[in-house]
C-alpha cells in the first residue's frame, strides 16, 4: 500500500507516450529543477489514473496525498544546536543497532566489492554521504578490519560536530575510517573515479527529488562501481511503526522525526524515475527487503 505500482506504471507510460519522459538536462541546476517538475507531474498523472480506476486505487491515492509532507525534520532544523542534533542522530544509531539494520547494510555493501577484494589486494574505497554520527561507517570499517579486507571508509556530513564525534570514535577504535565535512548535494571536485562505492543510508527522504538526482549524477562522476541509496519503504505500516519505535527512546523530537520521515519516504517508482533522469540510463535496480527500499545504480556496466 502507498506504492501504487499499477497506477504509477500507467502514469509513467502516459508521460513517455506524451514525450514528457525522460527529460533532457544540461547542468546540475537544470537537473534539479527538471527532476522536481517531473516528479510533481508524475504524481498528478498518477492521481488522474487513480481517479479513472476509482475504488481502492483512488482511496489509496488520497491516503498517500494526505500523508505526504515537505516538513523539515527536527535534526535538519538550522535553529537547532549541533549538540541537540548529535543527540538525535545518536538515537537513530541506537535504533538501528536495536533493529540489527547495520549488519544488513554492511553485508549488502561489501557484497558489491566481494569478488574484487578476494582476487586483488588493491585498496577499495567507500564514501558515505550524510553519515550522521557515523553508525554505518563505523560498522563497515569494523567488518572490513575483522575480515582483513583492503577497504577504506570515509564518512561525511555537513554538521561539524558529527565529524568531530565520528573521528573521535574512529581513532578510539583504531579503524580504517575518517570523517570529512562535506555537503552531499554539492560535492567538491574529487578526481574522477575516486571511490568504488558511494553510499547514502536512511537519508534519501531528507532531499528533494531534484537534490537526490544531483547526488546520483555526482556519484556517476566520482564512483567506479555503484551508488547505493538505502531508505525506509513507503507504506502505511511504517508510517505508524517508525514513530512508535522512535518513541521508545523517550525523546519527543526523535519520535516526531520518525513520523515526518515515514511520511516523506519515496516510493519505488519515484526512486526509479529519479535514477533514470539522473543517469539517462536504466542501469539501476530497486529492491525492497522489508522494511527497506534499496536503490543501486551501477556505473561499471554490471547487472545485479
Amino acid at each position: 500500500m502507498l506504492q501504487l505500482k499499477k497506477e504509477g506504471a500507467r502514469a509513467l507510460e502516459n508521460l513517455r507516450r506524451a514525450g514528457e519522459f525522460p527529460p533532457v538536462w544540461k547542468s546540475m541546476e537544470e537537473l534539479e529543477s527538471t527532476t522536481n517538475k517531473v516528479i510533481a507531474r508524475f504524481l498528478d498523472e498518477r492521481f488522474s489514473v487513480s481517479q479513472k480506476l476509482g475504488g481502492g486505487s483512488l482511496l489509496t491515492e488520497l491516503l498517500d496525498r494526505m500523508l505526504r509532507t515537505s516538513e523539515t525534520e527536527c535534526m535538519d532544523d538550522s535553529a537547532l544546536s549541533e549538540t541537540k542534533k548529535l543527540e538525535l542522530v545518536q538515537a537513530l544509531d541506537r535504533q538501528n543497532n536495536l533493529m540489527q539494520l547495520y549488519p544488513r547494510y554492511v553485508s549488502l555493501l561489501l557484497s558489491l566489492l566481494e569478488e574484487k577484494t578476494t582476487t586483488t589486494r588493491q585498496m577499495f574505497s567507500i564514501l558515505e554521504l550524510a553519515s550522521g554520527s557515523g553508525g554505518l561507517a563505523i560498522a563497515l570499517a569494523e567488518e572490513a578490519k575483522r575480515r582483513e579486507l583492503p577497504v577504506s571508509v570515509t564518512g561525511s556530513d555537513i554538521v561539524p560536530k558529527f565529524i568531530e564525534e565520528g573521528n573521535r570514535l574512529a581513532t578510539e577504535k583504531k579503524l580504517p575510517l575518517n570523517f570529512q565535512l562535506l555537503n552531499a548535494f554539492n560535492l567538491p571536485e574529487f578526481a574522477e573515479g575516486s571511490f568504488d562505492l558511494m553510499v547514502m543510508s536512511q537519508s534519501l527522504h531528507h532531499f528533494t527529488p531534484g537534490q537526490l538526482a544531483v547526488i546520483i549524477a555526482q556519484a556517476a562522476k566520482h564512483t567506479k562501481r555503484a551508488f547505493v541509496g538505502i531508505d525506509g519503504h513507503r507504506s502505511i505500516m511504517l508510517a505508524g511503526g517508525v514513530p512508535l519505535m522512535a518513541l521508545m527512546q523517550g525523546i519527543p523530537s526523535f519520535a516526531l522525526d520518525g513520523l515526518t520521515s515515514a511520511r516523506k519516504f519515496y516510493s519505488e517508482l519515484e526512486l526509479d524515475i529519479i535514477a533514470e533522469i539522473a543517469t539517462g540510463k536504466r542501469d539501476h535496480t530497486i529492491t525492497s527487503p522489508w522494511p527497506l527500499s534499496i536503490l543501486t545504480v551501477r556505473f561499471d556496466g554490471q547487472q545485479q
